[in-house]
């Protein structure tokens, strides 16, 4: 494996793009703020406008840092289930986890229309929605993780997970069926995902699920590296495959679910930054590969959220249309200069 110092100014590079994404998020918005003012409020000055302040504080710096939450994390899991898979087209929604997420927010929803008596239209809520996505996706985990305990190959498991995701991506089709247009629209309005809806308490809950998937991919990087080269080669090392792999399914289960959850399912991230960091980086090494992700998928989503704002405009567009839109040709631009792909 290459040794780590040598991405020193690679990384350097990168934390000094976030941060200035970081500070374009929060300058551009609905509400025109002279960039100097964006600045006070943050590092409280005095401004000629006190509800600048309140719009910085209470609006755009938890959205800056939802976005950074969500493409951190689903930048991580994408990498955790290449290599998991060996695979360059999984990603971290591989598993059927945001499929279980998504049918759990649309039970919530449209189930109204078919359970009438246990569902009520004034429960559905920013809160009740990230609870019921959070117990659709645990549920998908729950089954995905008894069901690697029974099969012992990796390929079949991903199958499986894809099948997960069309169960539960058909009964979503039912409920869209028999459900009233107000219920669908207010579903596909939640499936477009969005990184400008939670509250502090909602992004802490949100920053705990995702260190504790960091910390077990952190625990985890030995395996990964060893996996690269299959999981005869990893035994041969003294991995503890099942104990590998339950660790780094619950971590992309954490990561993937808990964004689900709280954010919606937002496409591409995690598929392309892991592509587009082995590009940058030119390794395999997950030591390397792990924080470069992470800053990377803030980066993109950061960009991506910008976009999506329309600086000026009293409108956003779906993130979920923007990330696919903006990051897509990237990918295919610097596949094809570098005319490989490095798996």
């Amino acid at each position: 494996m290459e040794r780590t110092t040598t991405y020193k100014i690679p990384f350097l590079f990168l934390v000094l793009a976030l941060l200035l994404c970081v500070v374009l998020n929060i300058s551009l918005g609905s509400v025109s703020i002279p960039f100097q003012d964006t600045l006070k409020a943050i590092f409280g000055g005095e401004l000629a406008n006190d509800s600048w302040k309140y719009i910085v504080w209470n609006y755009r710096i938890p959205k800056a840092f939802s976005a950074i939450l969500v493409g951190s994390g689903l930048a991580l899991s994408g990498l955790l289930m290449q290599t998991l898979f060996r695979n360059p087209l999984a990603g971290p929604f591989v598993l059927g986890i945001s499929s279980g997420a998504s049918l759990g927010a649309a039970l919530l929803i449209m189930g109204s229309t078919l359970f009438s008596s246990l569902f009520s239209y004034g429960l559905v809520n920013d809160i009740s929605m990230a609870v019921a996505a959070s117990i659709g996706s645990f549920l998908v985990l729950l089954v995905v993780v008894i069901v690697s305990y029974r099969i012992k190959d990796t390929m079949a498991l991903l199958i499986i997970g894809l099948m997960f995701g069309s169960i539960t991506a058909a009964i979503v089709s039912v409920l869209s069926y028999f459900t009233d247009a107000e219920k669908l629209q207010q579903y596909i309005y939640w499936s477009f995902g969005s990184v400008g809806n939670l509250s502090w308490p909602q992004l802490l809950l949100l920053l705990t699920i995702i260190l504790i998937g960091l910390f077990l991919s952190i625990f985890s990087i030995k395996s990964l590296n060893a996996l690269l080269l299959g999981e005869n080669y990893a035994k041969s090392l003294g991995v503890n495959m099942k104990r590998s792999r339950y660790m780094i399914i619950i971590a992309t289960g954490l990561l993937a679910g808990g964004i689900t959850a709280f954010a919606g399912p937002i496409a591409f991230i995690g598929l392309a930054v892991p592509h587009l960091t082995r590009q940058i980086f030119n390794t395999t090494d997950h030591k390397v590969l792990v924080p470069a992700v992470l800053v990377y998928g803030a980066i993109l989503m950061l960009i991506c959220d910008t976009i999506a704002q329309l600086p000026t405009s009293a409108n956003v567009l779906p993130i979920n249309a923007i990330t696919s839109i903006v990051g897509a040709p990237v990918v295919i631009w610097l596949l094809v200069r570098k005319r490989k792909m490095i798996f």
